[in-house]
């Protein structure tokens, strides 16, 4: 089991900054921490996503470039630092876990094991 908290949501100008925190608890080996954002009316889509424990990193396009994920396994936390943000990534942006498996999809939401509650970025023009 996995526990996940995020933090550090909130409202910001286009062109600002913003890092998301996950705070991460239970058994985390071998396993791959991910950032997703629904924003209202759409899907849940892939924003990133790294291996916790070698630290390989996958991107959307969308956000590569801007956004970073990073983790530091000493405070068992993943982050995102979100750089010249843009009024479509306002999103609810959630954390997720996913266990290391065969035949894993490391972009599909529908392959994460465990989610936080998600934190609000609003992004105003």
């Amino acid at each position: 089991q996995v526990h996940l908290v995020e933090s550090g949501g909130g409202l910001v100008q286009a062109g600002g900054s913003l890092r998301l925190s996950c705070a991460v608890s239970g058994r985390t080996q071998q396993i791959f921490m991910g950032w997703f954002r629904q924003a209202p009316g759409k899907d849940r889509e892939f924003v990133a996503t790294i291996s916790k424990s070698v630290g390989t990193t996958y991107y959307a396009d969308s956000v590569n470039g801007r956004f970073t994920i990073s983790r530091d396994n000493a405070k068992n936390m993943v982050y995102l630092r979100m750089n010249s943000l843009k009024p479509d990534d306002t999103a609810v942006y959630y954390c997720a876990a996913l266990a290391v498996r065969s035949g894993v999809r490391l972009t599909s939401s529908s392959d994460y094991d465990f989610w936080g509650q998600g934190t609000q970025v609003t992004v105003s023009s």
